[in-house]
């Protein structure tokens, strides 16, 4: 039986979609091989948000070619639309699949491979068959669902946009179907992913709206709960944040793009906000759900970015109930209305990046003590070593020994010690 493996760079999106090739693949009679080094076919699902994401991708197909050149190499994904002449020029590369063939992509491999379907559903096409028995060896422990794509904001250094293309939704109906059919397959947690998330539903006849969809989604899901990746602040109201604080089938974690705290970089970012409303979304967050997880993306060396500019940014994070930040230094992606903007120099960026990240893990230290001596219920996520990985439902992932239960399973957990880099914890029986 051939195999495949899947590699992801970049957002929640693209892993909802390495997580549907997986399951497809297999449906199909390929058999995962979580080792990319042993797999006679490996997709790789790419990303182009930075410069450094562009050469991560590169970097890897690379070594693969090096490492196990019989290996047929698949690219998709956003870096695959913007320079698909250079991915089919790299070692190792079979075929380069644009944003428009993800949806067919199992087919591509297969007959990249020479090889005809093997089915492995049941008589009316449920799969459901599969997976009952076969979880464990599941892409990912936790089931991702890409409910969204693209995007139909234009920020000044986004290239997303214009390889994503407008913003579509998933109909409610066809996404409550797969909620409900991967609660029944045993996922415990559903990751809802998309490229613009808060913006769900606009673009559908009748209009819907994120909000309404998670009101239907907590009858579908049984005994899993539900994640929100990354939720953008203009569109994140009071009534929407009253009802996920409040709905015990969503996670309290919420993550939200910011991307900086200076009015000034903001409006020239193209994301211009009412003074003081990231405080107050922040603040109330905070309010209706104490032991919530709050986390942001947040951009250093945009172009124009002053001392006083970064300034603002650091005391913001700092005074904010943000229990932690994912820093991004700004790359210039040619095609974006900032890419010939002058730039802040490469040195200047690196420091204040690591400045934030440095303060990033002050705060989450100090979030995750406040847990010392609490019990939380936690998802396994990991069970390869001697002790397994377990993540809670406000995102503090926890080792654990002497875990008994599987992968993809919840459990509660009381945690034990707090370190600064780590926190560990014990089954509660």
């Amino acid at each position: 039986m051939p195999s495949f493996a899947v590699r992801n760079f970049g957002c929640r999106a693209n892993q909802a979609e390495a997580f549907s090739w997986a399951d497809d693949l297999r449906d199909r009679g390929l058999r995962l091989e979580k080792d990319w080094g042993r797999s006679d076919v490996v997709v790789v699902n790419s990303c182009t948000l930075t410069g450094r994401a562009d050469r991560d991708v590169k970097k890897f197909i690379r070594m693969v070619g090096r490492q196990n050149p019989g290996t047929r190499i698949v690219v998709t994904g956003c870096l695959a639309e913007r320079a698909p002449a250079e991915m089919a020029a790299m070692p190792g590369v079979v075929a380069v699949l644009p944003q428009s063939a993800k949806d067919r992509l199992a087919e591509r491999v297969m007959a990249l491979e020479g090889l005809r379907e093997m089915p492995r559903r049941d008589e009316t096409g449920d799969l459901a068959v599969v997976a009952a028995g076969d979880r464990e060896a599941s892409f990912r422990a936790r089931a991702y669902l890409k409910i969204q794509d693209g995007c139909d904001d234009r920020c000044a250094y986004c290239i997303i946009p214009s390889v994503r293309g407008r913003s579509r939704s998933v109909p409610p109906d066809d996404v409550t179907a797969s909620v409900r059919n991967l609660a029944a397959r045993g996922f415990r947690e559903i990751v809802l992913a998309g490229i613009h998330l808060s913006s769900y539903g606009d673009d559908l006849e009748p209009v819907s709206s994120l909000l309404s969809l998670l009101r239907e989604l907590g009858a579908v899901a049984g005994r899993s709960r539900l994640r929100l990746s990354s939720l953008d602040p203009r569109l994140t109201d009071d009534k929407f944040m009253t009802h996920v604080a409040g709905d015990m089938k969503i996670c309290p974690h919420f993550h939200l793009s910011l991307q900086h705290a200076s009015n000034r970089i903001l409006r020239s970012m193209g994301r211009p906000v009412e003074a003081g409303s990231y405080e107050r979304l922040l603040d109330t967050f905070r309010c209706l759900s104490p032991d919530a997880a709050l986390g942001a993306d947040v951009m250093v060396g945009f172009s124009g970015e002053t001392e006083d500019d970064f300034g603002q940014l650091r005391a913001f994070i700092d005074r904010s109930p943000l229990t932690y930040v994912h820093v991004f230094s700004y790359s210039p992606r040619q095609g974006t209305p900032a890419a010939s903007r002058p730039r802040v120099p490469e040195g200047v960026i690196t420091e204040r990046a690591k400045a934030l990240r440095r303060l990033s893990a002050l705060k989450d230290f100090g979030f995750r003590r406040r847990f010392q001596g609490r019990e939380l219920e936690a998802v396994v996520i990991d069970r390869s070593g001697p002790e397994a990985e377990v993540l809670t439902g406000n995102f503090i992932k926890v080792f654990v020994p002497g875990c008994r239960a599987p992968e993809g399973e919840l459990v509660r957990i009381s945690i034990a010690r707090v370190l600064p880099r780590r926190t560990e914890g014990e089954v509660v029986a």
